[in-house]
């Protein structure tokens, strides 16, 4: 792939991408720049992209990447292996969906981020994630659910 089929793949995603990253680090800059840390990751390694076709899921794989490492490095989540989140002040909670999005764990984020954002099925998100697809499933559910919960109370 060269430079110029690399920004047009990516112009197609580049939005999907920052919603992502902005629901998984809950931080404008902090979501800026883990897309630019995976864009630049993706463009050094563009040779080990095998198809085309998975353009999109390799760069959301990578973007998965860099928003745990700003996690971690940012002491936001004490134990991501644990989901356990330490709460952060941030001005994007004021919609209410959004304050239930920012309830879930990190990686219940991503899922669900996953699977509205980059539109990816149970499996997919199973194999980006290093998880069991029938996993993935019922950790959406629980999430989906427990945002309704909190919507409605």
């Amino acid at each position: 792939m060269d430079t110029k089929e690399f920004t047009n793949h990516y112009a197609q995603i580049h939005v999907d991408l920052y919603k992502f990253a902005l629901y998984v680090v809950k931080h404008p800059q902090d979501a800026e720049d883990a897309v630019s840390e995976a864009v630049i990751a993706a463009y050094r390694n563009i040779h080990k992209l095998k198809k085309d076709e998975s353009f999109r899921a390799w760069m959301f794989t990578i973007l998965k990447n860099q928003c745990l490492k700003i996690l971690k490095q940012s002491h936001r989540v004490v134990a991501f292996e644990e989901n356990m989140a330490v709460a952060t002040p941030d001005f994007t909670q004021d919609h209410e969906v959004r304050r239930a999005f920012s309830e879930l764990s990190a990686e219940d984020r991503m899922i669900v981020s996953f699977s509205v954002f980059g539109g990816y099925k149970s499996d997919e998100i199973g194999a980006m994630m290093k998880m069991n697809a029938a996993t993935v499933r019922s950790r959406k559910n629980r999430a989906f659910e427990k945002m309704r919960s909190w919507l409605v109370s």
